[in-house]
């Protein structure tokens, strides 16, 4: 039996292949586009049993080759670029895809667990899982939205097999680097401040003082665990927020990613103050480009999480950071 994880060589489903083969689970068949290749080197020290592009897989899928084969779907391909503007693309990529993934799995009862995103409250206050709440700025949010409101009607009509789905805040962590623009802010940072000797955050925006634009950053160490305790509890389905119920200021990130950069360097940390005065914090005009499509404010409500079970404590902004750059830098 194969454990089937889709965009397998990105961010967070690398870091899920790694993590199942520590396990000793080795029969992957690991997903995705390899159009940029360089995600390639995601996958080096992984163990995998197959490599299949998205498009193929699908196919093959729904001609029956893999018919009592699979034991398991985690489902993390995407397209997850917010300023992707062709909803064709996005919709048949985020939409449909997952659609065609969701209904095999229940067809042949397979657990299904898929990535979904907190883009689908877009720019509101609050973070619960619940309609009224939910309200996306672009197409990437709707695209996860209007899954989601399928998997939902799915539920409410009996499922065969467990479904999960994982609302995704701000994840940062080890394999991001492909992502571009899409990186982390922590992995953002850490290059600026090596590039320039500096870091550089945005000012003063809708009633948020200079770098106090917050947001819910969770580590992906975290976001692979609880993806794993829903694998090892396939009774548990629904629509789960996956941040760590924490908002920490994008100064914090910039101050954690500085001061793991200096402790490499065998330099003293130094205070969000100090690094202001030495002008390696420096803060920029809000961008034209991001007004009224900017979160400015997120922090995942974990009540749900918690009362299906998972108790684990999340890492916070400068223990995650601190570990990320010990991991790569």
């Amino acid at each position: 039996m194969y454990i089937v994880v889709t965009g397998a060589a990105g961010f967070i489903g690398s870091n899920l292949v790694r993590a199942l083969n520590e396990r000793g689970e080795n029969r992957i068949i690991a997903v995705d586009d390899l159009t940029d290749g360089m995600k390639f080197r995601n996958l080096v020290d992984c163990e995998i049993s197959h490599y299949i592009d998205k498009t193929d897989f699908i196919e093959m899928l729904l001609d029956g080759t893999w018919d009592g084969e699979i034991m398991a779907i985690l489902h993390q391909g995407a397209c997850s670029d917010t300023m992707e503007h062709n909803g064709k693309y996005m919709m048949e990529n985020n939409y449909q895809y997952s659609i065609s993934l969701l209904e095999y799995c229940q067809q042949d009862a397979i657990p299904f667990l898929y990535a979904s995103s907190a883009a689908v409250y877009g720019g509101g206050q609050v973070f619960v899982e619940s309609r009224e709440f939910e309200s996306p700025l672009n197409v990437y949010g709707y695209s996860k939205y209007l899954f989601d409101q399928h998997v939902r009607r799915r539920i409410s009509q009996g499922l065969s097999a467990q479904v999960a789905g994982f609302r995704y805040f701000n994840v940062y962590g080890r394999n991001e680097q492909h992502k571009g623009r899409m990186a982390s802010v922590a992995f953002h940072h850490f290059n600026q401040y090596r590039d320039t000797g500096k870091v550089k955050l945005f000012g003063a925006y809708e009633g948020y003082a200079e770098g106090m634009q917050s947001r819910d950053f969770v580590s992906v160490e975290d976001v692979v665990k609880v993806n794993l305790f829903f694998l090892d509890n396939p009774e548990k389905s629904g629509i789960f927020n996956l941040g760590t119920g924490r908002a920490e200021p994008f100064n914090a990130v910039a101050v954690a990613a500085v001061n793991a950069c200096r402790a490499q360097q065998g330099e003293v940390a130094l205070s969000l103050a100090e690094m202001v005065a030495q002008g390696i914090v420096e803060y920029i005009d809000f961008p034209e480009a991001l007004k009224g499509k900017y979160q400015s404010y997120t922090c995942a409500d974990i009540s749900l999480l918690r009362k299906a079970g998972y108790q684990e404590p999340f890492l916070t902004v400068a223990e995650g950071v601190e570990r990320y750059a010990q991991q790569t830098l």
